[in-house]
């Protein structure tokens, strides 16, 4: 079983990121965006939730799933699946990722103190969230 978890990590924003400061992804449509259901989990629940957990829900969520899920937990982690360095908090939106020692994450703002602080942490590993366009 394949695990998008990091842990004792900060994912810095893209080197491609285009904001300054950090924007709430916005819900431009009927269908919510990944990038605000990522958003609202995250921000609402901070340290709540691992990664693996924010992506299965979300999956299970835009699929309309609610039943069967240990199978379909299975089946959705027997292949690679992108990790959050992929999604649009850090690549797009301005948010930088912070993984505890449980693995659970929380989003800050690239503007903020928090931020700087986990980005100068030696006690972290720090990965930069992946490129938008190739370098």
């Amino acid at each position: 079983m394949h695990t998008t978890n990091y842990f004792n990590t900060f994912i810095e924003i893209a080197p491609d990121c285009p904001v300054t400061s950090a924007e709430v992804p916005p819900n431009q449509s009927e269908n919510t965006s990944i990038a605000t259901l990522q958003f609202e989990m995250i921000a609402h629940h901070p340290y709540g939730y691992t990664s693996d957990e924010v992506l299965f829900a979300i999956h299970c969520k835009r699929k309309g799933l609610n039943n069967d899920l240990e199978s379909e937990q299975a089946a959705f982690f027997s292949k690679g699946q992108p990790c959050l360095r992929s999604s649009p908090l850090p690549k797009r939106y301005g948010w930088g990722l912070h993984y505890n020692d449980a693995g659970k994450v929380a989003i800050y703002p690239v503007e903020s103190e928090a931020y700087k602080r986990f980005q100068n942490d030696d006690s972290l590993k720090q990965i930069k969230a992946m490129r938008s366009k190739r370098g």
